[in-house]
C-alpha cells in the first residue's frame, strides 16, 4: 500500500528537528528569550560535564590520594635520573619550554592570529580567540592560587620554576593555543594535509608535558590538570560560538572542517540570503 502523502516531508521535518532542536522548539515557546534561554542552559550542562574531570583531578590533588602521590613521585624521580644522565638532552628540553613552547610564545602566536583575524573582517571570530587565550590564563592562574600545591623538590635539580605546581600553566597553554589555532586555521588547510596540523597539535600538547614533568618542575598529576582544565576552558567558548552560527543560520560545522569554514570566502560573517538552503556537508555532500 502506498504510504499517505505529504509522510516523506513529515519524516525529513522529524529528522531535522531531531538534528537541530533549538531551531524549532524556541520558535513556538518564547522566541529569542526561550532560545537563549536554552542555548545558556546546555552551553552550562555541556561545560559542567568536561569540567568534572579537571573537578575529580583537584579533588584527588588536594586530598592526597595516596596511588596519585605514589605516581607523580615514580615519575619525577625516574626522569629525573634520566636528566641527570644525559644533560645534552636536558638543554634540548630547557630550549623547547623555554622557548618554542613557552607561554610567551604561544599567547603572541595567537595574538598574532587574532589581529590577522580582525583585518580579514572575522571579528567575531577574533574575539573567541581572543577571549579564549585570555580567559584560559586568567583561569589557570586563579585555579593555581586557590590549591598552593608545591613544586617537586628533587635532589641536584636541573631546572627551576616560579610559582605554585597545579595546574600546569605551560600544559594548559598549549592545550588552549594549539586548539584555538587548529580550529581557526582548519580550514585554510586542503583535506588531504589536514592531518598534519593535527599531529602538530598533538606534539605540541604531549611535547609541553613531557617537557615539564622530564624537568623536574611539575609532576604529572599537574600537566592532566591543566589539559583538562584547558578542554573545559576551550568547550565552554567554542559552545558559545556554535550558538552565534546557529543564530546566524549558519550549519553546524565539524570540527575536522575548523570553528568557521566560512573564512576561506572574502567575508567570513556574511549573513546567508534569508531563506538560502543550507550548504552541503563537506564530508557527505548531503544537505
Amino acid at each position: 500500500m502506498a504510504p499517505p502523502t505529504g509522510s516523506s516531508p513529515r519524516r525529513a521535518a522529524l529528522r531535522d528537528r531531531l538534528r537541530h532542536p533549538l531551531r524549532h522548539l524556541p520558535a513556538r515557546h518564547g522566541g529569542p528569550d526561550a532560545t537563549f534561554a536554552a542555548r545558556l542552559l546546555l552551553t552550562t550542562a555541556a561545560t559542567a560535564v568536561v569540567s568534572v574531570p579537571f573537578a575529580l583531578a583537584l579533588v584527588l590533588v588536594e586530598s592526597g590520594w595516596p596511588p596519585l602521590l605514589r605516581l607523580d613521585r615514580a615519575a619525577a624521580e625516574r626522569l629525573h635520573a634520566t636528566a641527570l644522565d644525559h644533560p645534552g638532552r636536558v638543554r634540548v628540553l630547557d630550549f623547547l619550554t623555554g622557548v618554542v613552547w613557552d607561554p610567551v610564545t604561544l599567547r603572541l602566536l595567537v595574538a598574532v592570529l587574532v589581529v590577522w583575524l580582525a583585518v580579514r573582517g572575522a571579528r567575531r571570530l577574533a574575539a573567541w580567540a581572543a577571549v579564549t587565550a585570555a580567559g584560559g590564563a586568567l583561569v589557570g592562574y586563579l585555579a593555581k592560587v586557590a590549591v598552593e600545591r608545591a613544586r617537586p623538590h628533587l635532589p641536584d635539580p636541573v631546572a627551576h620554576a616560579p610559582g605554585f605546581s597545579f595546574p600546569s600553566g605551560h600544559a594548559m597553554t598549549a592545550f588552549t593555543s594549539s586548539a584555538v589555532l587548529l580550529l581557526v586555521l582548519l580550514p585554510l588547510v586542503p583535506r588531504a594535509w589536514r592531518p598534519l596540523p593535527w599531529a602538530l597539535a598533538v606534539l605540541t600538547v604531549v611535547g609541553v608535558g613531557y617537557t615539564r614533568v622530564a624537568l623536574g618542575v611539575h609532576w604529572v598529576s599537574d600537566v592532566v590538570g591543566g589539559w583538562l582544565l584547558g578542554l573545559a576552558t576551550v568547550t565552554a567558548t567554542t559552545l558559545v560560538f556554535e550558538a552565534w552560527r546557529a543564530d546566524t543560520g549558519r550549519p553546524r560545522a565539524a570540527v575536522t572542517d575548523g570553528l568557521e569554514p566560512e573564512l576561506t570566502g572574502p567575508d567570513p560573517e556574511a549573513a546567508p540570503p534569508a531563506g538560502a538552503p543550507a550548504p552541503p556537508s563537506p564530508r557527505t555532500g548531503r544537505r
